[in-house]
């Protein structure tokens, strides 16, 4: 006899594979974590075979699990595009800045996403920040957003989902003519006596700020005086020449003209990415958002800490699950 599969539960299996961890799974489908283990194990029952292995410390895909992946994902992909109509509607993607960089997280899920699905419309928007499209989320102007999620007043954070994706190593931009600017890499200490723009005046991006406060508190760093924020690569070019203060950033993230970017070490600080969004959106795009992310991830250890480095207790807490 044939055996119907309920989508929740394939659902449920997707999260757990593209997470390997049935906490954070729970988190994403917005359900106890009990409840999905019963999820799957009724669709272990219905397909009369282990799908996970799991230890006290690790969940890994069995062989069968392996092979039923790629299936779900097509599954519930056609089953997103069925639900949603033929007249589907563009799926609205934050990217935070259109400026461009050599390994932005966003740009490169959306650039994944699109390539697999041509024929579902993905557009970019620019909302300067998470704290900014946090507000253009909930009020059904924008479908999805990335940042750095622990940084949201909590009320924000209780009405929207959140998904790992990226532990990024974050850097310092300077002008050419800043005394680091010649290093490779930057030691924490060394930038003891330099004050860093953590971008204080900028009202788009406080989740960005608050990790900034953060980790200059734990160093004995100082944060320079709130600016007004520049616009563009032009612009920000022109604000690093007249305030000449080292600004936080990410390794891998804009460029900026008669500026360069240099790593911070010892401790290398992180700065955890995530994929936001309401939790009762269904679409085909956020899928192959997800899809992309978990590729990403296991291909190129994005969320792979590195031994010794600095993350805050309150994003560390969002990897545990």
């Amino acid at each position: 006899m044939p055996v119907d599969l309920h989508p929740r539960l394939l659902r449920g299996f997707l999260a757990t594979a593209e997470t390997l961890h049935f906490g954070r799974a729970a988190q994403r489908l917005h359900i106890a974590q009990q409840a999905l283990s019963r999820d799957i194990r009724a669709l272990e029952r219905a397909l009369g075979g282990a799908l996970f292995s799991r230890t006290t410390r690790t969940v890994q895909l069995t062989p069968a699990g392996e092979q039923l992946l790629p299936k779900v994902r097509r599954l519930l992909a056609l089953h997103d595009e069925i639900v949603a109509g033929a007249d589907e509607r563009a799926l609205l993607v934050d990217l935070n800045s259109a400026v461009t960089g050599e390994d932005l997280t966003a740009d490169r899920l959306l650039a994944a996403a699109r390539t697999a699905l041509p024929a579902c419309e993905l557009l970019a928007r620019y909302c300067g920040g998470l704290a900014a499209a946090a507000g253009e989320l909930l009020a059904h102007r924008l479908d999805v957003s990335f940042g750095r999620y622990a940084g949201l007043a909590v009320p924000v954070r209780s009405q929207l989902a959140h998904t790992p994706v990226r532990l990024e190593r974050m850097a310092v931009l300077l002008p050419v003519a800043h005394p680091l600017a010649g290093q490779e890499g930057i030691p924490l200490a060394a930038l003891a006596g330099h004050p860093v723009d953590i971008c204080a005046g900028n009202p788009a991006t406080t989740e960005w700020t608050d990790l900034g406060r953060r980790l200059a508190a734990e160093h004995g760093l100082v944060a320079a005086p709130p600016y007004t924020p520049p616009v563009g690569a032009d612009e920000m070019a022109h604000y690093l020449t007249r305030h000449g203060e080292a600004v936080l950033t990410t390794v891998g993230g804009p460029v900026i003209p008669g500026a360069v970017t240099r790593p911070l070490v010892e401790p290398v600080p992180l700065s955890l990415v995530g994929l936001v969004h309401r939790p009762e959106l269904r679409h085909p795009g956020l899928g192959a958002l997800r899809t992309a992310a978990a590729e990403f991830g296991a291909r190129e250890g994005w969320l792979r800490r590195p031994p010794g480095s600095w993350l805050p207790r309150e994003d560390a807490a969002l990897l545990a699950g």
